[in-house]
């Protein structure tokens, strides 16, 4: 155990909790993170694929009696019946669609059972900077539209409904939100038109049908989170092979003085008679 009380050391400690912390966060979010949203994007993807074959039903039969709309009735398609209320518009504002900057127009809807929904009629590209068009008036009367249902986003903080030009603005497509500037009691979700359909304007597109990135970049999170503390480990080896090696060289550093001292000594008598030997050849033998 005395080989390894270097790890004691700040330098050491501090490397160690780091990698420590990171797989932590590998492990259990980032990994998660993005596996999770893989497995919600593919839930979606599902439900649309599902969607597109099946037959409309009557929206009375994904109206929840209170609360938000179920999750596996989202992206389904509804027929519904009832009549535009225009004078109570909205529009989500700072939304990007096909790459572009562009409004969302959120038109209620009563249907004829008395429920308020919040139709999605498509979308209109700013004028003049960030202004938005005059926006067409939905038909009037009693309409039947088939739309698809969508669940409400949640809300950023700090990012509250705006009144601009006489119509309010919302920042997320949130029902309950939309329903509070409006002045309207509205169904926790929202209905997405179609091309085609009464009072569409130009259509949101539906989402591609991909499953992203997601499950790789959660599997490259678990893989880091391993990596890790396997970078730690070698890097430990490395310093306990290189310690190794440096009480090696310790111990064999003394012996070479030794070695030249007695190599020395044997050597000195050699070199003395050689002197004595030219001493003699010119001065005579010492009686």
């Amino acid at each position: 155990m005395r080989r390894l009380k270097f790890l004691l050391r700040p330098g050491w400690l501090v490397l160690a909790v780091v990698v420590a912390g990171f797989a932590y966060l590998c492990f259990t979010v980032l990994a998660p993170w993005q596996l999770g949203k893989n497995t919600s994007t593919s839930t979606r993807n599902t439900l649309i694929e599902e969607s597109v074959n099946a037959d409309p039903v009557p929206i009375e039969s994904v109206l929840p009696a209170s609360g938000p709309i179920a999750t596996n009735d989202e992206w389904r398609q509804v027929t519904a019946t009832g009549t535009y209320l225009p004078e109570d518009e909205a529009l989500v504002r700072l939304r990007s669609i096909e790459g572009d900057p562009a409004y969302e127009v959120l038109t209620p809807m009563r249907l004829t059972g008395g429920q308020v929904i919040l139709v999605n009629r498509g979308y209109v590209r700013p004028v003049r900077g960030t202004v938005a068009p005059p926006i067409e008036p939905p038909p009037a009367g009693e309409t039947t539209v088939t739309t698809r249902v969508r669940a409400s986003e949640g809300t950023a903080p700090g990012k509250d409904p705006i009144v601009e030009n006489g119509i309010p603005q919302v920042y997320s497509l949130n029902a309950g939100q939309v329903g509070a500037a409006v002045g309207l009691p509205l169904v926790d979700g929202w209905f997405q038109l179609a091309a085609g359909e009464p009072g569409v304007l130009t259509p949101i597109p539906l989402p591609q049908l991909d499953a992203g990135p997601y499950l790789s970049y959660g599997l490259q999170w678990l893989a880091f989170g391993i990596m890790a503390p396997l970078g730690l480990a070698y890097f430990v080896r490395a310093e306990l092979r290189e310690r190794r090696r440096g009480r090696e060289r310790r111990v064999a550093e003394p012996a070479a003085p030794a070695e030249a001292s007695t190599a020395a000594a044997t050597r000195e008598p050699e070199t003395m008679s050689a002197t004595e030997a030219k001493l003699a050849d010119r001065y005579g033998t010492r009686r």
